[in-house]
């Protein structure tokens, strides 16, 4: 009589999660070096194989151009050979992070004599729902091999192509190295119910992490029955104090709005100091349209726009609360920095807020007062990424406040074990 192993009555997708998680085995004891090369050799196949990677891509570009996907959405899907190197850069840069895996976070010998340490280890199987990014695909493999776990990638059927081809690159890089190639995955199948069976595996899956807009990030933190690392949106705010550089000011709000519009750290809203409103707003209207950029403003704001050359319009209720990912800013005059606090506190998403101003102590206060993962004094939002603070290629932006906070980097993608060691010890 044969008997058959539960993989024999799996779906796909938990087969594909069962076989990550002997992949995971594999990974955790593994020396820096042998994870290390694997990523080199990752980073060598990608610039090798960019053109399969881009022409993959250019079809999902021209299906999203045909469904009416909005520009910022398309800039986020697309892939150039410039933008595959540079994803291959960000790999090389994670090899050369150090490996967070048997980093003692603290240890003691006990007064009985006990060694008792506590060591990071990897968290296992790490499944990734996100939307169209496929430069995710290649961040998230990265991350998860150089910290010893398997990675379960589910993108966006709008990157399908894209992401089919990353990994088909990925793992052959990988398997070639010696480590099993089944540490990347893309989870089987485009629709939805691949997503539910993903929530659904636990005992495979170890945790998930959504990355993507606020429908996507809600659906997993309230179906999933998995862990979840929770990600936010970025309804990002620049606040001008009244004691700002105008200069200063204005560079900062146009990089934080307009230098790359699809992403979580751009800013979305722009509140201003009523007493520096008259010398600042003019200019700040004036440079939001050069940069193409339309300004959903409050009563206060419209009264500057009348001799600009921005496109402005009124600001209803829900722009405060929008992540737009595309050229567009809600803007409102206030009368103190509490009341630009007590804004954002009301409607940020907690993931970058910023002040422009030469005063150390409203700089205190803001930094005091607002809590979102990050915090910037007379810097862009544009900063609040992984890379940006040194960590490598980030996973994503936690918004949460458990485990982990801000981008993740390595040691995020870790949990800790405690290793107890004695001679003989029993406890009376």
């Amino acid at each position: 009589m044969t008997t058959l192993s539960p993989y024999d009555s799996m779906s796909p997708v938990n087969q594909a999660a069962y076989r990550a998680k002997g992949a995971a085995a594999t990974l955790a004891p593994l020396p820096r070096a042998a994870k290390d090369d694997a990523l080199l050799a990752v980073a060598d196949a990608l610039e090798v194989r960019a053109s399969e990677i881009v022409e993959a891509n250019a079809q999902d570009v021209a299906k999203a151009r045909e469904a009416g996907i909005s520009e910022g959405m398309i800039d986020r899907l697309t892939l150039t050979p410039e933008r595959v190197r540079a994803i291959a850069s960000d790999v090389r840069d994670v090899a050369a992070l150090p490996d967070p895996v048997g980093e003692v976070v603290r240890g003691s010998t006990l007064p009985n004599g006990i060694d008792l340490r506590q060591v990071r280890v990897p968290l296992g199987v790490v499944g990734i729902i996100y939307e169209g990014r496929p430069n995710v695909t290649v961040d998230a493999a990265a991350l998860c091999l150089k910290s010893g776990n398997a990675v379960l990638l589910r993108g966006s059927s709008s990157a399908y192509r894209s992401n089919t081809a990353l990994v088909r690159v990925v793992r052959d890089a990988v398997g070639g190295a010696g480590l099993p190639a089944d540490a990347v995955q893309l989870v089987p199948g485009e629709g939805r119910e691949s997503v539910r069976e993903l929530m659904r595996a636990r005992g495979l899956v170890d945790v998930l992490i959504p990355r993507g807009g606020a429908s996507l990030i809600n659906t997993v933190v309230q179906e999933s029955i998995v862990p979840v690392i929770e990600t936010g949106t970025g309804n990002c705010h620049v606040y001008v104090d009244a004691d700002a550089d105008l200069d200063t000011a204005v560079e900062i709000l146009i990089n934080s709005k307009a230098q790359r519009v699809g992403v979580c750290n751009a800013a979305e809203t722009l509140l201003v100091h009523q007493d520096i409103a008259p010398a600042f707003l003019p200019r700040a209207l004036d440079a939001l349209a050069g940069a193409g950029v339309t300004v959903h403003a409050d009563e206060r704001v419209m009264a500057y726009a009348k001799d600009s050359a921005a496109t402005v319009v009124e600001a209803t209720t829900e722009d405060w609360e929008t992540e737009y990912l595309s050229h567009d800013i809600a803007a409102a005059v206030v009368d103190s920095l509490d009341r630009a606090v007590e804004h954002i506190r009301l409607w940020t998403s907690g993931h970058t807020e910023a002040i422009v101003t030469t005063s150390q102590q409203a700089a205190r206060r803001f930094t005091q007062l607002v809590d979102s993962t990050t915090v910037a004094v007379n810097a862009s939002t544009r900063f609040t990424d992984g890379g940006q603070f040194g960590f490598g290629a980030e996973i994503g932006i936690s918004t949460q406040k458990l485990h982990a906070r801000g981008p993740m980097g390595l040691p995020e993608l870790t949990s800790t074990k405690y290793i107890v060691t004695g001679d003989g010890h029993v406890r009376r």
